[in-house]
């Protein structure tokens, strides 16, 4: 059923008449023009769709538009800031954790919101966070490391 649905996307506010059951990932994808969260499995259990909902990590292709309702919604198109890294994106390109970059808007979406709920993560810690996040390039050492980085780094410490 077409509803106008209102959120916030990337802090900016949208309205969209649009059948509340079209699956958040393909309004992002196609009505939007936000092609960072990516199609994988389809199921919610490759990570590749990943963006945050009021700060949680959420499998986009899983949620409808209408589930995003006065909701808060971010992209990795969202965080940073033209021309500046956000401190995670910084951490994953020193330690080149994106080598085909399919998985890596997912995974630093997911470190994103597994930093603002614990800022001290063990490695233990950020391996469970990451757990269903596939990288089909083998990068998850680095992806790791990116983490345990980005969390020096947002601590304020040099990266």
């Amino acid at each position: 059923m077409v509803k106008t649905i209102r959120f916030t996307l990337n802090d900016k506010p949208v309205s969209l008449d649009i059948d509340e059951d079209r699956t958040l990932l393909w309004v992002l994808r196609t009505e939007l023009g936000l092609t960072g969260a990516k199609y994988g499995c389809g199921e919610g259990a490759c990570g590749a769709c990943t963006v945050l909902v009021d700060g949680e990590a959420l499998p986009s292709c899983q949620l409808t538009v209408g589930f995003a309702a006065e909701r808060r919604v971010t992209t990795i198109e969202g965080i940073g800031a033209e021309g500046k890294l956000h401190p995670i994106q910084r951490a994953f390109v020193r330690h080149d954790a994106l080598q085909c970059g399919f998985c890596t808007p997912g995974m630093i979406l997911k470190a994103h919101s597994l930093l603002a709920v614990n800022p001290n993560p063990t490695r233990d810690d950020i391996v469970e966070a990451l757990d269903n996040h596939l990288c089909r390039c083998g990068a998850h050492v680095r992806i790791v490391a990116a983490v345990q980085t980005a969390t020096d780094m947002l601590k304020g410490g040099k990266p």
